[in-house]
C-alpha cells in the first residue's frame, strides 16, 4: 500500500484477509480509470481484430456485435466490482460464501489458470511490442523484463495499481484517438464495406466481447475492497461499467478497423504500427508501457488466488507482504518459462478463454443471485475464513448442484473446437449455450438453496 496507508511502506502488506475500515481509502472514480486504461492496450486490439479476420464480418456489423458484447458482459463484471466496497473481500475469497470453502476451489483455479494466461499473453505481446520499437532488441530479453516490470508494480499492490491507471488514462486515451483518425484517414474506400454478416460470425464476435468481460468478473472486487463501505453499490457499478465498456469496446473496434484496410491475416498490432505512421512509435511505446501496467493485475490476481488455494488447506495461515512476494515470483519464473518458449499462444489462450465461458457464466450468475437476490450483501466474514468453513459449511450442495446444472445445459449448444453439441449444426454453428446457461443456472441455484434450507431447518 502506499505511504500514507501502511505506515511508509510502499509495498502493500494485506492478502486475502478483509480491509478494515480504519484501511478504507481512495475513491470511485478510480474504478473507472482502472478498468478504461487496462481495456486500451495490445491484447483486446488483437482480439478485436478477429472480428474481421477470423469472422469476417464488415465493419459495422463488427461494430454492433463488439458493442453489445460488451454491454451486455459489462453487466456481470460492474456487478462484481460493486461487492468489494460492501465486504473489504477479494472477489476470490468471497466464493466460499456461495460454494463453501472446498467447493469455491473450483472457480479459485478457474481465476489463477485466466491470470496466468492473460499474463503470459501480454508478456508475449510487450516482448513483440519492445522489438518492433528496437529490432536489434532480442525477444527473450524484451519478454523478460517486461514481465519483471509488470510483477514489480504487482508486488507494491493495489495504490500503485490505481496510481499508474489515473496517470495512464489521458495518455493512452489521447494516442487510440490519434492513431484512431490516421487509420480512417488512410483507410481504403472498399475496406468499408468488405465481409458478409453471418450469424455464426456476429454471435461469435458478440460472445467473445462479452466473455472478455466476464473473465474480469473473477477479480474486479480486488481493485474496490478498499473502498469506504458507504459508497454504495450503484457508483462503483457505473463507475466499472463504464470504464470497462468503453475501453474495451474502443479497442476490440480499433482492432478491427486496423486490420480492415490490411491484407488477410495480417498481423494486428503490425499493420498499427505501419498505418500510423510517425506517430507508430509514440503509440507503441505507449502500448508497451500499458501492457507492463495491465499485466501487474495479472500477476497481482494470480498471486491472490494462489493464496486462497493455500489458504484453503491451512486455515492458520495468515498470509501478508511476503507471502505475496514469494508467489508473485514463482508466478513471474513460470509465466516467463512459457511465454519465451511457447509459440502461437495468445491465439490458443483466446481460443481457451471463449471455451471458459461454460463455467465463467453459471459461476458469475451464482455469485450476483446470491449476493444480490439471497444474501442482500450481508455475510459474516468469519465464517469465510473457519477451517469448517463456519456458516457457509466445506461444501455447499445448491451452489454445486446449480454450477452443474449450468453445464450440462450447455452441452447440447456447445461448439468448441471438435467437440459440437446436438443442436449445434441446427443453430447454423452458432453457441448459445452460456445464454441458456444464465437462467437456467439462476433458477436452480434459488430453487436448490430454499430446498436446503428447508432441509437444514427440518434436520435442527
Amino acid at each position: 500500500m502506499a505511504a500514507d496507508q501502511d505506515g511508509g511502506q510502499w509495498v502493500e502488506s494485506s492478502s486475502i484477509e478483509a480491509v478494515p475500515a480504519s484501511k478504507r481509502h481512495g475513491h470511485v472514480r478510480d474504478l473507472f480509470t482502472l478498468w478504461f486504461t487496462t481495456n486500451i492496450a495490445p491484447l483486446p486490439i488483437v482480439t478485436g481484430a478477429m472480428a474481421v479476420q477470423d469472422f469476417g464480418l464488415p465493419l459495422l456489423g463488427a461494430a454492433s456485435a463488439i458493442v453489445l458484447g460488451h454491454g451486455v458482459g459489462g453487466i456481470f463484471l460492474a456487478a462484481c466490482s460493486a461487492q468489494g466496497p460492501r465486504l473489504g473481500l477479494p472477489q476470490m475469497i468471497q466464493s466460499r460464501g456461495q460454494f463453501g470453502r472446498y467447493g469455491a476451489l473450483v472457480i479459485v483455479i478457474v481465476a489463477a489458470l485466466l491470470y496466468i494466461g492473460f499474463f503470459i499473453s501480454n508478456i508475449v505481446l510487450a516482448g513483440k511490442s519492445i522489438v518492433g520499437l528496437a529490432p536489434a532488441f532480442p525477444m527473450s530479453v524484451a519478454a523478460i523484463a517486461a514481465a519483471i516490470a509488470a510483477a514489480a508494480i504487482g508486488i507494491l499492490g493495489y495504490d500503485v495499481i490505481h496510481l499508474l491507471n489515473r496517470i495512464g488514462m489521458w495518455a493512452m486515451g489521447a494516442v487510440l484517438i490519434v492513431a484512431l483518425a490516421i487509420i480512417v484517414d488512410k483507410m481504403p474506400a472498399p475496406a468499408w464495406h468488405a465481409g458478409t454478416i453471418t450469424a455464426i460470425g456476429w454471435f461469435s464476435t458478440f460472445s467473445l466481447a462479452a466473455v472478455w468481460q466476464i473473465s474480469y468478473a473473477c477479480y474486479t472486487s480486488d481493485y474496490s475492497r478498499y473502498l469506504p463501505e458507504d459508497v454504495g453499490f450503484a457508483r462503483p457499478f457505473w463507475a466499472s461499467y463504464c470504464g470497462s465498456v468503453l475501453g474495451a469496446s474502443a479497442s476490440f473496434l480499433f482492432g478491427a478497423l486496423a486490420v480492415a484496410g490490411a491484407a488477410h491475416g495480417a498481423d494486428a498490432m503490425t499493420t498499427v504500427s505501419a498505418v500510423t505512421g510517425i506517430v507508430g512509435p509514440v503509440v507503441m511505446l505507449l502500448f508497451v508501457l500499458n501492457i507492463i501496467s495491465h499485466n501487474a493485475l495479472n500477476n497481482y490476481g494470480a498471486t491472490l488466488s494462489l493464496i486462497t488455494m493455500g489458504q484453503t488447506f491451512a486455515a492458520r495461515w495468515h498470509p501478508g507482504r511476503r507471502a505475496r512476494i514469494l508467489l508473485s515470483g514463482i508466478v513471474l519464473a513460470g509465466a516467463v518459462s512459457v511465454a519465451v518458449l511457447a509459440t502461437g499462444f495468445v491465439a490458443g489462450f483466446i481460443g481457451f478463454v471463449v471455451a471458459l465461458m461454460i463455467v465463467l457464466a453459471p459461476w458469475a450468475t451464482i455469485n450476483l443471485v446470491d449476493f444480490y437476490l439471497l444474501k442482500h450483501g450481508r455475510y459474516d466474514i468469519a465464517s469465510l475464513f473457519a477451517e469448517d468453513g463456519g456458516i457457509y459449511g466445506r461444501v455447499s450442495p445448491a451452489a454445486i448442484g446449480a454450477y452443474a446444472i449450468g453445464i450440462a445445459v450447455q452441452l447440447p449448444f456447445l461448439s468448441i473446437g471438435a467437440f459440437k453439441g446436438w443442436f449445434t449444426a441446427s443453430l447454423g454453428g452458432v453457441d448459445i449455450g452460456w445464454l441458456i446457461a444464465i437462467p437456467a443456472t439462476g433458477l436452480s441455484f434459488i430453487l436448490l438453496s430454499k430446498a436446503f434450507a428447508r432441509t437444514d431447518r427440518a434436520a435442527a
